[in-house]
């Protein structure tokens, strides 16, 4: 089974965005930093998101993130599927920070449960069947509308989302060119997806 070993940004200025994860989420090497001046601008057309399992987390996260340089895209609130929130790192990545659960239950921590690389397609069925065809197992699908795939060993879930929507629940508009400066480490072996996201051999890293 295929699975994603790690994601690797491309930003402007590496000691910064370094500084920024490190007091933002506390990620570790599922998360890698590269510097890179590739032209990019508007939506980028991808998020990623960090499940945790209650509330208090999700403040907690969001909390650290806007006092490390984030910009906030959407407040943390209660919506019909838990409680979320949308901010964007200095870099210019769209981090969601998200828990089912609507009340706390428990003392509130600052562990990640799982981290979610949600890529917005212009054909969900399409890259769909393109990713299938790489190794990926569907764990979920809702037809053209939203695919989640099995994680397998790696610690970074790949889904997919219609780029639109993507960019509505990131809370900004949806036009956005030049280079997604994302590439997806996994062991499928180097590739280019339909939407121009860019796959490299890469081994599992640690799980969050």
């Amino acid at each position: 089974m295929t699975f994603i070993g790690s994601v690797t940004l491309d930003v402007a200025d590496l000691a910064a965005a370094e500084r920024f994860y490190t007091s933002a989420f506390g990620l570790g090497s599922q998360i890698r930093l590269r510097a890179s001046e590739a032209p990019s601008t508007g939506f980028r057309g991808f998020l990623l998101a960090l499940t945790v399992s209650q509330p208090g987390t999700v403040d907690s996260l969001v909390g650290t993130a806007l006092d490390a340089g984030a910009t906030l895209l959407k407040p943390a609130a209660k919506s019909l599927w838990g409680y979320s929130g949308v901010v964007r790192a200095p870099d210019g990545t769209i981090w969601k920070v998200a828990a089912s659960a609507k009340k706390d239950t428990g003392p509130v921590t600052r562990e990640i449960d799982e981290i979610v690389l949600l890529l917005g397609v212009a054909d969900v069925a399409a890259s769909k069947r393109f990713y299938v065809g790489q190794g990926l197992a569907v764990a979920k699908s809702f037809g053209r509308v939203y695919v989640e795939f099995d994680a397998g060993s790696g610690p970074v879930k790949p889904a997919l989302y219609r780029r639109r929507a993507l960019a509505k629940e990131a809370g900004v508009p949806v036009d956005g060119t030049g280079s997604h400066r994302l590439t997806i480490g996994g062991d499928a072996g180097s590739f280019t997806d339909p939407d121009g996201f860019a796959w490299e051999a890469a081994s599992p890293a640690l799980t969050p």
